[in-house]
């Protein structure tokens, strides 16, 4: 297997990671799904979600894979009177990275990076590998530290 972006960036700050792939499906890329693929609750299953403030620029938000983002909570969190999701067309000349791979670790650019605080709770959870098929199962505390993300809610 070739490694990702995100995984040569985890092994350089020798961190700990575990691969769980999957075949995925075009026409459902839910966290749900792959779940259900790589054998894991839907709940440890963590979904990159890319917006923008008006005050802050981009901004990354690490939710639970079933959740929904509550745009108005995450303006609180960041600061923001209002956030939009960044369009999809747009995700990866700005992050380097495709809707369904989207991965908090190794955007082209540092953006303020927000982990559901339910991620605390957890032992290990995933987040995407950088590719569609590649989900890395790792400790929080490690994402967190390494992207020097912030704990809030910001889910419905």
């Amino acid at each position: 297997m070739t490694k990702t972006n995100a995984m040569r960036m985890l092994d350089a700050a020798k961190i700990k990671y575990e691969i769980k792939d999957y075949v995925p499906d075009e026409n459902d890329l839910t966290g749900t799904h792959i779940a259900e693929q790589i054998g894991l609750d839907e709940n440890i299953v963590f979904k990159t979600l890319v917006a923008v403030g008006d005050k802050t620029g981009h901004i990354v938000f690490c939710i639970p894979s079933p959740a929904e983002i509550d745009l108005k909570k995450a303006a609180a969190a960041t600061g923001n009177k209002k956030i939009e999701m960044v369009h999809v067309k747009d995700l990866l000349a700005l992050t380097g990275y495709i809707r369904g791979g989207c991965s908090p670790i190794g955007m082209k650019k540092k953006f303020p990076t927000y982990i559901d605080e339910s991620a605390a709770t957890l032992e290990k959870f995933t987040v995407s590998g950088g590719v569609k098929g590649i989900q890395l199962l790792v400790t929080p505390a490690d994402i967190i530290k390494y992207t020097n993300a912030k704990l809030c809610s910001v889910t419905k």
